[in-house]
């Protein structure tokens, strides 16, 4: 069985800075500590999982218990990276295929609401 060889997604820190790669990404292995101040008593401060999505004011996590967690990042006070398991944003080509899809469905979606809307092709116009 064993591990998977995980040094083509490695960061990369040093060198020519346009082959640096580093940061969080999607689908990494991550532990976050919470600010044990925002934790009821008794509940520990990590949370470890595989990190769904990252947004503003939140992170989404899928804990090791199974279930999807929401992390206010006001609370989080470190998030430590176990390994990465994807490339790097820019080098992963799957992930910019999947985001391309995606707002190619998104865009025509909202055309037709847009058009299901007033009944016209025009209900975005000023006059």
């Amino acid at each position: 069985m064993g591990s998977p060889a995980l040094d083509d997604v490695a960061d990369v820190i040093n060198g020519d800075l346009l082959k640096r790669r580093h940061g969080l990404r999607r689908d990494d292995f991550i532990e976050i500590l919470m600010d044990a101040r925002a934790l009821l008593d008794g509940e520990s401060p990590w949370i470890r999982g595989r990190l769904l999505a990252s947004g503003k004011s939140s992170i989404e996590l899928l804990g090791e218990d199974g279930q999807t967690h929401f992390v206010a990042r006001e609370i989080i006070a470190r998030i430590v990276l176990v390994a990465h398991t994807r490339p790097a944003y820019i080098d992963d080509k799957d992930l910019l295929a999947f985001e391309r899809a995606d707002m190619k469905r998104r865009s025509s979606l909202h055309e037709k609401v847009e058009k299901e809307s007033k009944g016209s092709d025009d209900s975005h116009l000023w006059g």
